[in-house]
C-alpha cells in the first residue's frame, strides 16, 4: 500500500523547548493510523505542524511526494489535509448549519453547489442530534454534539487525509464509544485518518497502525493489535489487556 502521507524527521520547537524531536511515520491510503502517548509527548504539536498551524523547525511533511512543511494552513487545506483540532474550534456564534456550510466551502466540489448541498444533507442525516438543532448557535451544543459538528465539518472539507486531535477529550464513556463508531464509519466510506488520542485502548481498537510518542520521539510502533499486546504499553497506558 503506497504512503499517502509521509512525515520525515519532523522537529517542532517552542522557543528553546523542542516538543517534537525527529518524528518519522507514514500513513497509507485507506488506513487509520493512531499517535498515542502521555500528555506533553508532542502528539498535538505533530498534528499542528502537519496541518500548517505550526511551522516546523525542520523535517518534511509529504502528501503523495508533495512537500507541505512550512506552508500556511490554507494551502495545506487546499491540498486536502484537514485538521479537526483539539478543543473542536467550532464557530460558536454561527448556527450549526452555517458551520457545516463553512466546512463544505473549504474546497471546491466537482459537482458545484448542488453536490455540496447534498453532502451537507448527508452529514446532517449522520448526526440526528445536530439535525434537530440546525438553526441554533453552535456554542449552545453539548460537548459531544460540538465534537460531532467538528467531525462533520471536517468531512465536508473533502479530506484526502483527516487529522483528528483528541476527539474523545472530555466526553462521557458512552459518547466516547459513539464518537469512535463514527470515526470507523467515516473510514469505511474511504477516508484516510490520522488520529491523535490519549485513550490508548480505544485508539488501538480503531486503528490499523499505531505509533507511541514519548518526550517528542517515537518510542514504539507497529500494527495496532500487536501493540495492544505489548507488555510495556499495557503497563504504561492500558492497565492490562486491551482485548
Amino acid at each position: 500500500m503506497s504512503a499517502l502521507l509521509e512525515v520525515r524527521d519532523l522537529r517542532v520547537s517552542y522557543g528553546h523547548v523542542e516538543a517534537v524531536r525527529g518524528v518519522s511515520f507514514s500513513v497509507s491510503a485507506g488506513e487509520i493510523v493512531a499517535l498515542i502517548g502521555p500528555n506533553g509527548a508532542g502528539k498535538s504539536s505533530t498534528l499542528n505542524a502537519i496541518g500548517g498551524l505550526l511551522r516546523p523547525a525542520s523535517g518534511s511533511v509529504l502528501l503523495e511526494g508533495r512537500e507541505l512543511a512550512g506552508l500556511p494552513s490554507h494551502a495545506v487545506v487546499a491540498a486536502g489535509v484537514i485538521l479537526v483540532p483539539e478543543g473542536r474550534a467550532i464557530l460558536q456564534r454561527m448556527t450549526v448549519l452555517e458551520n457545516l456550510v463553512v466546512g463544505a466551502e473549504a474546497r471546491p466540489w466537482p459537482g458545484g453547489r448542488d453536490e455540496a448541498r447534498a453532502a451537507v444533507e448527508a452529514q446532517v442525516k449522520r448526526f440526528p442530534s445536530l439535525q434537530r438543532r440546525l438553526e441554533q448557535p453552535a456554542g449552545a451544543l453539548s460537548g459531544g454534539e460540538q465534537q460531532m459538528l467538528a467531525i462533520a465539518r471536517g468531512v465536508l472539507a473533502r479530506p484526502r487525509i483527516l487529522l483528528l486531535d483528541e476527539p474523545s477529550m472530555g466526553l462521557a464513556p458512552l459518547l466516547v464509544r459513539q464518537i469512535f463508531e463514527i470515526v470507523q464509519e467515516i473510514h469505511r466510506e474511504g477516508t484516510t485518518i490520522l488520529l491523535v488520542e490519549q485513550n490508548a485502548r480505544m485508539a488501538l481498537q480503531t486503528a490499523q497502525e499505531a505509533y507511541v510518542l514519548e518526550r517528542g520521539e517515537v518510542a514504539l510502533h507497529g500494527p495496532a493489535a500487536q501493540l495492544a499486546q505489548d507488555p510495556r504499553l499495557q503497563a504504561a497506558y492500558l492497565g492490562g489487556d486491551v482485548a
